[in-house]
């Protein structure tokens, strides 16, 4: 074996070559399951390797060949009930032996500059959990072959699988409960610019409100965050003797909401207005909050996810299904 020393760099597959007194091909093919090697030439490599500190680039190697890796198209980030769904996303994955990876789709992301890291990465397969999925990346991953599969998005007519909570039944779970504690003048708040789920969800209640007479009251303000339920929560304030239940389409809006009317606008709940939530973040159940909400399981969201990925990446012949995510009422004490 040669007397080079090790260099101070992080060393790379030349490096181990240089040491072991192989070629670089060798190298290769010692790190390739299933590739032919001598046993001899193992030994060096594998010393070599150890006294050089070197790993296998496990995303180099991917460019070889179509790869474990799965890549995870979000946004919105800090939202709760997103990070929890990338959260079990990655557990779920990570036991079947894929490996995650994270792409931003933000409204304002390079289309392009996405894509290039999906293809070149050769992943597996993409699922995509972001309100605003570039319809780019659907087309491109169709015609490059790539397994893909949506959560919670809009039915463009695409063929691809997806995974979606009943809305409409989300829409009446809220207005029933709501109507079955006595509320007959009723609130609904929602973003300026909704979601799919989230329009869904609101139109359900809406359309019961209008069937059964009752006077709605509704209120847009920004986006799906706290800050933006805070800002909420003075329009509702504002009108809050024409309102006895209230809908707020998403937990982490809600909290805002909540948080706002009870300090800026002295509402007591449940004793001065109900409140019904959606989603059933971690934090909706704090002792703070104990508001009730509707529970859309991100565990649950995951797992149909992942089996209809796994699914389309073993038979990619079959036919495009679409999976309906149940949801569940939270009773607490708004």
């Amino acid at each position: 074996m040669s007397d080079t020393k090790p260099p101070k760099r992080k060393a790379n597959s030349i490096d181990v070559a240089i040491l072991a007194g192989v070629s670089r091909s060798a190298v290769s093919r010692t790190f390739t399951d299933g590739a032919s090697v001598s046993e001899e030439t193992r030994n060096k490599v594998m010393r070599a390797a150890e006294q050089l500190g070197y790993r296998v680039n496990a995303l180099a190697r991917s460019l070889h060949k179509r790869s474990e890796l799965v890549g995870l198209v979000t946004a919105d980030m800090h939202n709760p009930f997103r990070a929890e769904q990338i959260d079990w996303l990655s557990k779920l994955l990570g036991e079947l032996g894929f490996k995650p990876i994270l792409l931003r789709g933000e409204r304002q992301t390079d289309v392009s500059d996405m894509i290039g890291s999906l293809l070149e990465y050769r992943v597996a397969g993409v699922i995509i959990t972001s309100d605003t999925p570039p319809q780019e990346i659907c087309e491109e991953c169709q015609r490059y072959g790539v397994p893909l599969v949506t959560i919670n998005k809009q039915d463009t007519g695409a063929p691809l699988d997806r995974v979606i909570c009943d809305f409409e039944a989300g829409g009446r779970i809220a207005f029933e409960h709501l109507h079955a504690v006595g509320c007959r003048k009723m609130g609904l708040v929602l973003p300026e610019q909704p979601s799919y789920t989230i329009a869904g969800r609101a139109d359900a209640f809406r359309r019961l409100c209008e069937k059964e007479g009752l006077e709605l009251t509704e209120v847009r303000h920004g986006g799906q965050d706290y800050t933006s339920g805070l800002g909420a929560a003075d329009l509702v304030g504002a009108q809050k003797h024409r309102i006895e239940g209230l809908f707020c389409v998403a937990d982490y809006f809600a909290l805002g909401i909540l948080d706002g009317l009870r300090r800026k606008h002295g509402v007591l709940f449940p004793q001065d207005m109900r409140l019904i939530g959606f989603d059933d973040i971690p934090e909706a159940g704090w002792d703070g909050y104990a508001m009730t909400t509707i529970r859309q399981s991100r565990e649950t969201l995951a797992r149909l996810a992942i089996d209809l990925l796994c699914r389309r990446i073993d038979s990619p012949e079959l036919d495009h299904q679409e999976l309906i995510c149940p949801l569940e009422l939270v009773v607490r004490e708004t």
